[in-house]
């Protein structure tokens, strides 16, 4: 049986791509049973982010290690032309296909080096798809693999720890002064791309409530309600300022909107306790002078970018310690496989010797009640189960040294223990 992955993602596929072949949660259920429908897929297991849809099968006895039949499914299940996935997709089998999965898990394949969310996902697609019964013994095995490889690459490397981005790294900066963020606030000024990742950092590590300012209030309102926060407008930062406990600005003003009289006044109202700012923007949207304030930890872009390039050359290096525990995974998963393939071909030939066995003992029992001699049934036992047991090895052997075979015959000889020497001489 092969395992096969199949999927498109950011590397590979324009962003109107991932859309249209993204599974919404409430379609997965629906998706996998249909799509183990489809005659050479047994089992099936669905992985869809914002990055990536992937689709991780176990074929069917027999069938043959392509592609084919799961693009033609996805493509027909979201009502694209099988070619629109042409040019975009890509696909693993067997140790290739369990390397990507686990390269997948442990964020080597993210776009952000390193990642943790995603173990997360491939965990829920894992479970999401025991549910519907779509997994079997095979993907069984396969996920728990992964998972405990993904598990390997987080405790034994460093690859999740340093932030390698603007907004994770402005939100990490806020958890090393502030511990717990469950009771923090934060106040978010702009409403663009970095802003909307800085919310999602905040809210993944569990900030306690959120505040987004903006120049209009329908673009604030529109990224509050993603993350159950409060919008306010721009002129409306004095009145809230003093609920900050972090404060993250990402504008395209071109005059500073925060001074240093405003931070002041909103220091004085809570009694100084600290307050982390982070100004991402260029020109800086938070005056200079405000750092000088007691109590005030601020940072610039600037800042940020040295935290962000030491982080990446640290999970650089973690990349590679993570590969060499991947390559151990796909080894290891491989092995296994051997071995079950090993398995299944002792206890066919187990079955058929004792069909063997069984023809013979039948033959021996009639023979007694026929009244045939014990001793003489005995020996026509021995005789005939060693004939049969002896009789398909012995055709092939002869047939592999009339044809030069010689390494079948070197097998034979390790399988059974037997001595060249001893072969020689009875043949001499």
């Amino acid at each position: 049986m092969t395992l096969l992955a199949f999927g498109i993602n950011h590397n590979t596929a324009s962003l109107d791509i991932r859309e249209r072949v993204a599974f919404a949660p409430e379609q997965m259920r629906e998706a996998l049973l249909q799509a183990c429908n489809c005659p050479e897929l047994d089992e099936i297991a669905i992985l869809s982010t914002c990055n990536r849809t992937e689709v991780y099968a176990q074929l069917s006895a027999g069938a043959t290690a392509s592609p084919d039949q799961v693009q033609s499914w996805l493509a027909s299940y979201h009502q694209l032309e099988r070619e629109d996935l042409d040019a975009c997709h890509y696909w693993y089998c067997d140790g290739e296909a369990i390397g990507h999965m686990m390269k997948v898990a442990s964020g080597l394949d993210s776009l952000v080096l390193g990642e943790p969310q995603i173990l997360g996902q491939m965990k829920s697609a894992y479970s999401v798809a025991c549910d519907a019964g779509t997994v079997g013994r095979s993907l069984h095995n396969a996920f728990h693999q992964v998972f405990g490889i993904a598990k390997r690459v987080r405790t034994e490397t460093a690859i999740g720890e340093n932030p390698v981005s603007v907004a994770y790294a402005a939100v990490a900066l806020a958890q090393q002064i502030f511990s717990d963020l469950k009771r923090d606030t934060a106040l978010l000024v702009g409403a663009g791309e970095t802003i909307e990742l800085v919310a999602q950092h905040l809210s993944q590590q569990g900030i306690g409530q959120i505040i987004v300012a903006n120049r209009t209030l329908e673009r604030a309102s529109q990224l509050a309600e993603r993350f159950n926060a409060e919008a306010v407008l721009l002129a409306d930062i004095p009145e809230h300022l003093h609920r900050a406990d972090i404060v993250i600005t990402s504008t395209a003003s071109q005059l500073p909107l925060l001074g240093k009289g405003a931070v002041e006044s909103a220091l004085k109202k809570r009694r100084h306790k600290p307050m982390f700012m982070v100004d991402i923007a260029v020109p800086r949207d938070i005056e200079a002078e405000v750092g000088e304030l007691d109590d005030v930890y601020l940072y610039s872009v600037d800042d940020l970018r040295e935290v962000i390039d030491e982080g990446m050359r640290s999970r650089q290096q973690a990349a590679e310690k993570a590969s060499s525990i991947v390559a151990d995974g796909v080894e290891q998963y491989l092995r296994e496989q051997r071995a079950l393939d090993s398995v299944s071909t002792i206890r066919a030939y187990r079955q058929k010797a004792e069909e063997l066995r069984d023809q013979e003992l039948s033959k021996a029992l009639k023979s007694l009640e026929a009244g045939t001699a014990p001793e003489q049934v005995l020996n026509q036992l021995a005789r005939g189960l060693t004939n049969k047991l002896l009789h398909a090895p012995t055709t092939r052997l002869k047939q592999a040294g009339a044809s030069g075979d010689n390494h079948l015959l070197d097998l034979t000889h390790e399988l059974f223990d037997l001595s060249r020497g001893d072969s020689k001489e009875r043949d001499l």
